[in-house]
C-alpha cells in the first residue's frame, strides 16, 4: 500500500539471508528507493554477540532472542511513522516470528544464493566481524522463507539493480 507520493506507508521491511548475501548493500538501496531510513541489524547486536562472532563462535538462541526483540521493536516504532528497512539475518522461521511478534506488519526480502557465490563474497570482505568459516553454520541454521510467510525470495546471482528492482516492486505491490 502506498501513499499519494507512491511511497509505501509505514513500510516495515527486513532484508534477510546468510552472511555475504548483500543484506546491508541491498537494504540501503531498497530504503533509498522507497524513501525510508535504513538500519543495519548488526548495529543492534549487544557487544557480547559481536565479540562472540568475531571470535569465530556462532550465536545460540539465548544470544539471539534479545537482539531479535530489539530488531522487531525498532522496526515497529519506525513503522508507526515513516517506515524502515533493517538488514537482519533472520535465518530461522522462529526468529522471523519473534520479529513479527513485535512488528506484525513486517515483510521479508530473503536474499538467496548458492554457497559458492556467498563464499566468494565473504572472501573479499575485511571490514566485517563475521568470518567466512561461519558460513556453513548459517546454511545449517537457515529455514528459507516459506510461501506462507510475508515476503519474497530474491536470487542474488543477478546484477544489484535487478535485485533492488525486484524487491521494490514486491514492496509496492504489498
Amino acid at each position: 500500500m502506498t501513499n499519494g507520493n507512491g511511497k509505501p506507508e509505514g513500510a516495515q521491511i527486513i532484508v534477510m539471508g546468510v552472511s555475504g548475501a548483500g543484506k546491508s548493500t541491498i537494504g540501503t538501496l531498497i530504503a533509498g528507493a522507497i524513501g525510508v531510513p535504513f538500519v543495519d541489524g548488526d548495529a543492534l547486536h549487544p557487544l557480547s554477540n559481536i565479540e562472540k562472532m568475531a571470535g569465530g563462535t556462532p550465536l545460540n538462541d539465548e544470544d539471539r532472542w534479545p537482539w531479535l526483540a530489539t530488531v522487531g521493536t525498532t522496526l515497529s516504532d519506525a513503522g508507526e511513522g515513516t517506515g524502515m528497512v533493517i538488514a537482519c539475518s533472520a535465518l530461522r522461521r522462529a526468529y522471523r516470528e519473534a520479529i513479527l511478534h513485535h512488528a506484525p506488519a513486517t515483510r521479508f526480502v530473503h536474499l538467496s544464493g548458492s554457497k559458492e557465490v556467498l563464499a566468494s563474497r565473504l572472501e573479499g570482505r575485511s571490514d566485517h566481524f563475521m568470518p567466512r568459516r561461519l558460513l556453513d553454520s548459517q546454511f545449517v541454521a537457515l529455514d528459507p522463507l516459506a510461501e506462507d510467510e510475508p515476503g519474497i525470495v530474491v536470487d542474488i546471482d543477478q546484477p544489484v539493480p535487478a535485485i533492488v528492482a525486484e524487491a521494490v516492486e514486491a514492496i509496492h505491490l504489498g
